[in-house]
Order: C-alpha cells, then sequence, then structure tokens
C-alpha cells in the first residue's frame, strides 16, 4: 500500500548551473531556498530589502529599484528608537536615520544591477493579505509594529495579484528579455490571518499566478502543493506548527534541485558539500600533522574549483 501522494514533476527548461545569477525576492521560505543555493556556491542575492511577504509589496521593490529610486526622509519614521521604511523589512532599520537611507540606497542600486543581470528570478508569495497605511493610502512591505489602527487591512483579489505579477514580469523583460522568471508559493501558513482566510489567501496567490502564466514567460515551482499534498503531516513543521521544519526544507529543496538545476551540476554540488563539511570539521588536535594534511587536500579541492569554476569559498 502506498501512504503518501508523490507528486511527479517534469525538469524546466533554462535551468540552473554555475553560470547563473539568482535573484531571490519575498517570503521567509525564499530564505530556505536561499541558504542552499549559497551554502552550494551558487551566486545567488537573497531579499536585499528584506523578506516581504505580499505581491504588491514585492511588484514596489521591483518598480523602485528599475527606476532607481533615491529614499530621503520623507520615505523613513521614528519609532521605538529607531527609524524604519514601510518598504522593507526591519533588517534594515536603524537607530541611525542617515544608516537607514544608505542601507535603502544601496539595496535599490544592488537590486538594479541584480534585476539586469540575472539568469533566474525567484519569487516567493506568501500571502494575499495587505496593509495599507491610512495616512498615505499606500500598501506596506512591512508595518513595523506601527499600531493597528494605523492600517486598513484588505485581501487582494485574484486580479489585483496578476496585474501586479503581469507588470513584474513585464518590467524585467524589458530590461533583462533573457532572464527566467520562477514564482513560487510559500508553504509557510499565516495562521494569524485565521485558518480559513489563510487558505482563500493562498488560494488567490495560486490563481493568479497560473492566471499570469497563461500570458508571460514564467514558470511555477510547487512548494506549497509538496508541503500540503505529498507530506501533510504535523511531523514536518517546526513546533510552532507553521513553519516547515529542516526535513521539510530539505525534501523541497531536493524536488527544487531535480527540477530547476542542470543534471551535470549535481557532482560540482557534492564536491563543494563536501568542502563545506571539511571547513565546518572540528579537530580534536589542530597541530597534528594528519589534520594538517586534511587541511592541505581541502585547500586543493577549494583551489581546484575556483580555478574551474570561479566558485569562492
Amino acid at each position: 500500500m502506498n501512504f503518501r501522494t508523490n507528486i511527479q514533476l517534469q525538469k524546466e527548461e533554462n535551468q540552473i548551473d554555475y553560470a547563473s545569477k539568482l535573484l531571490l525576492i519575498g517570503s521567509c521560505f525564499s530564505e530556505n531556498i536561499s541558504k542552499k543555493l549559497t551554502y552550494f556556491k551558487f551566486d545567488a542575492a537573497s531579499n536585499p530589502f528584506g523578506i516581504l511577504f505580499n505581491p504588491k509589496a514585492i511588484e514596489t521593490l521591483i518598480l523602485n529599484s528599475l527606476n532607481e529610486k533615491i529614499y530621503t526622509e520623507k520615505d523613513v519614521f521614528l519609532l521605538n528608537e529607531r527609524w524604519h521604511c514601510f518598504d522593507a523589512h526591519s533588517d534594515l532599520s536603524s537607530s541611525d536615520k542617515n544608516e537607514l537611507l544608505h542601507n535603502l540606497n544601496s539595496a535599490v542600486k544592488s537590486t538594479n544591477k541584480r534585476l539586469k543581470e540575472a539568469t533566474h528570478i525567484i519569487i516567493t508569495l506568501g500571502t494575499s493579505w495587505t496593509y495599507r497605511f491610512i495616512e498615505t493610502n499606500a500598501v506596506v512591505g512591512n508595518c513595523h509594529k506601527v499600531p493597528q489602527k494605523k492600517f486598513t487591512k484588505e485581501l487582494l483579489s485574484v486580479d489585483e495579484i496578476t496585474a501586479s505579477l503581469k507588470n513584474i514580469c513585464h518590467q524585467i523583460s524589458v530590461v533583462n528579455p533573457k532572464s527566467t522568471v520562477i514564482f513560487t508559493v510559500s508553504p509557510v501558513r499565516h495562521i494569524k490571518d485565521g485558518f480559513v482566510e489563510n487558505s482563500l489567501s493562498k488560494a488567490h496567490l495560486i490563481a493568479a499566478i497560473h492566471q499570469t502564466l497563461g500570458e508571460v514567460n514564467a514558470k511555477y515551482f510547487p512548494s506549497y502543493e509538496i508541503m500540503m499534498d505529498d507530506l501533510r503531516d504535523y511531523r514536518f513543521y517546526n513546533s510552532d506548527m507553521v513553519h516547515p521544519n529542516k526535513t521539510a526544507v530539505d525534501y523541497i529543496w531536493e524536488h527544487f534541485k531535480h527540477v530547476c538545476i542542470q543534471e551535470n551540476t549535481f557532482s560540482v554540488m557534492k564536491e563543494v558539500e563536501t568542502i563545506q563539511k571539511g571547513l565546518a570539521h572540528k579537530p580534536f588536535n589542530p597541530d597534528s600533522e594528519e589534520y594538517k594534511a586534511f587541511l592541505s587536500n581541502l585547500h586543493q579541492k577549494i583551489l581546484v574549483l575556483e580555478i574551474k569554476l570561479g566558485i569562492q569559498f
């Protein structure tokens, strides 16, 4: 008897290899995939404005970056002794206003450059729920613990999300027509919105993505479906019962690898993993001849990959 439903996935065209330049944007699940790519030494940049959950916030990030927006004092505010920006995650916030502005404008420049150079842009959508700041009528990327009474909570419609995703793809294609855009929906459950509300939110995202795929050159990787329909068990969640645990992330990563990464790259990835484990190794006696020989061998392996593929450790 088979007690699981395995999702059968087809390999994508324009797969990733060590010559690829990657940009990952979106929810915290994009951070999980980014960490895997970085561990295996792919050229991957992740969330220059920090984690963003909703499609409108991601659209704002991409448009501001392509238009080379310059952030000024009017774009930031002071709360709880720290300066924040509604367009960015609190990771960029600072106790120094000028430091925050520097972080924001540096992120604009780096994102602009990466959008123009990236071979693959992976966008992970987390929720259809948005918060609109009443004072400016703008949808924010992060509320930064500003009192909730200052926002209206809204659910983006399928048509609104589709319009955002089409615009994202169009704007990217203008500056980088050869890039491959890959959409995915985060398997992280936003149950603070409510169980029914979370399901509705995810449904809007999935429907909008598939509506978009019919009209633009983009791909879809089913992270959400693998979690919900293949794993579908609480043993694959962290103790908060919301975020996928390491086992689940590793499992989804293996699917991503076989669908989106060139098979002839796997041998290099295996060599990179051997080196990474070697670098993390804690010797009993760091002065022993055996350990010195181990380090010398490891250094030779690193040199080979640096010369052959330009991989930097």
